[in-house]
């Protein structure tokens, strides 16, 4: 058992480490309160709260811009078989500009204990997604410009694959969550590719540091690589008072700084709300990001919900 505890640390921490030697075009959702529902960027993390969980997530990105990214997230996912599986499905709808995309995930984890309190966890995703852009909206130098003159409506399957270890108080993962490049033709039917060098790659890991019996602090670290643009990370640290109320800080490579406010407000009711200070040339366009969060939890039993709370 030991040794098998060494390799899977061993493994984890290389594919942690190759995540950032790989680069990609398309551009993912973007949340700040990434840590607490990452399914959102790793199937994976399936199952992983050990209870059914519901989560809401709205974002409004960059206020006072006409047409900036807006994306919304419903989802659902609970532990089944034991632990030994996780499921879950999103709903998501992500808007940016005449773009809009809307559609459903399914997402499946297979959970392997490999130590007294960690868990393993692979993870895949399958999924429809509906795009759409109203071209003819667009206002162009050239007026009746054929190349906007039609809008476009048609359905893109997509796909994404994880890999996620967790104990109590630690967790590290790393995932694609596009595997499949796809766009619709001029016949608004779906084109298929899936080429490694414009694939996105995501690694996360965090822990929960204990300071006195009423205080816990949970830094965390996530990393988007994406060809054709630097790596960015997002480096986060969440201070905690008695589970109940947690005041957060974080900074995006590049891009903005962050403050979080989290409430607990019982075992199964948990808010949440991040508020985005732009740093990059953007900053004198936008009067920053909202983003919020509510989650339930369908158990009642507390024990579960304590042993996973940070994660």
């Amino acid at each position: 058992m030991e040794m098998r505890k060494i390799n899977i640390g061993v493994l984890l921490s290389m594919l942690f480490l190759l995540s950032f030697s790989k680069v990609s075009a398309q551009t993912e959702p973007m949340y700040s309160q990434y840590m607490f529902n990452m399914l959102n960027v790793n199937p994976a993390y399936a199952g992983s709260r050990s209870v059914p969980s519901l989560t809401s997530l709205f974002r409004k990105q960059w206020m006072g811009i006409r047409g900036a990214p807006q994306t919304s997230s419903i989802s659902l996912d609970m532990p089944m078989n034991n632990d030994k599986i996780g499921i879950g499905i999103q709903l998501l709808d992500d808007r940016l500009g005449v773009e809009r995309t809307t559609g459903a995930q399914l997402n499946y984890a297979y959970r392997v204990p490999v130590s007294n309190n960690g868990i393993l966890s692979m993870g895949i995703r399958v999924g429809l997604l509906n795009y759409r852009a109203n071209y003819s909206q667009l206002f162009t130098i050239r007026p009746n410009d054929p190349a906007y003159y039609q809008n476009v409506n048609g359905f893109l399957p997509a796909a994404g694959a994880g890999i996620y270890y967790m104990t109590d108080k630690f967790y590290v993962g790393a995932s694609v969550p596009s595997l499949l490049q796809t766009k619709l033709n001029s016949d608004q039917q779906a084109e298929v590719k899936s080429k490694v060098s414009n694939l996105h790659f995501f690694a996360t890991m965090g822990t929960v540091l204990k300071i006195s019996d009423d205080l816990n602090l949970k830094p965390s670290v996530l990393m988007k690589s994406v060809s054709g643009a630097p790596i960015q990370f997002d480096f986060n640290s969440n201070l905690w008072l008695q589970d109940r109320i947690a005041i957060g800080f974080s900074y995006r490579t590049g891009d903005a700084i962050m403050g979080m406010l989290e409430y607990q407000l019982n075992e199964k009711l948990r808010f949440g709300y991040s508020y985005d200070y732009t740093i990059s040339n953007l900053n004198p366009y936008n009067l920053g990001t909202h983003e919020a969060m509510i989650r339930y939890e369908f158990s009642k039993d507390k024990t579960n919900i304590q042993s996973t709370r940070y994660f």
